[in-house]
């Protein structure tokens, strides 16, 4: 599983929080790599692109199962990557992603349902509605899609839109907001209920 970490946070960040303590505490049959972003190549597409080239693609090769995990801006970056390169990985941890401006989300959420919702040309261009437009028609597909967030996280509202697309047993929902600590303990639970 490849991390991708939020908006000015490092790869150092998730061995702080204790990511690989926990696995190693499980000895669970789980390796973690941990990623750093550069923000300002997030748009342009070229992550996506080194992620691929770096790391996805060197594991399949291998036969190696392959997640992405992503804690906020690396939880849409993660869910880019899946609509972008469809079939190339087993799965997806999301926690407390970024999932698009309020605006989007708002727009979303008066559609009647995220079927009736449509993505609109810019989906080939931003990222945002790409996310989204993935995530509309990703029923079809079978790849585990896992989302964590806590209840007071500022993203909650669009965590919830996400969450309404999911198997119950695919979403926890704890106390806490948009933090370290939160996902910390999300990704525990993870742990628990996918590599025990």
């Amino acid at each position: 599983m490849a991390w991708l970490p939020g908006a000015y946070h490092a790869a150092q960040d998730f061995l702080a929080a204790g990511f690989a303590e926990a696995v190693r505490r499980r000895r669970s049959p789980l390796d973690l790599v941990f990623v750093d972003m550069d923000l300002a190549h997030v748009g342009d597409r070229g992550a996506l692109r080194r992620l691929r080239s770096d790391i996805v693609l060197p594991a399949r090769a291998a036969g190696i199962s392959m997640w992405l995990g992503g804690i906020s801006l690396g939880g849409m970056v993660a869910l880019d990557y899946a609509a972008s390169y469809p079939g190339e990985l087993d799965g997806l941890c999301l926690l407390a992603p970024y999932l698009g401006n309020r605006m989007l989300t708002a727009e979303i959420a008066q559609a009647p349902g995220l079927a009736a919702w449509q993505p609109g040309e810019l989906a080939e261009t931003d990222e945002e509605r790409r996310i989204w437009r993935y995530i509309k028609s990703r029923r079809t597909e079978s790849r585990s899609l896992y989302l964590g967030f806590g209840r007071t996280d500022r993203f909650a509202a669009a965590h919830e839109l996400l969450a309404a697309t999911l198997p119950a047993d695919s979403v926890d929902v704890i106390e806490g907001g948009h933090e370290w600590s939160t996902w910390s303990k999300l990704w525990e639970n993870f742990l628990e209920s996918h590599f025990a």
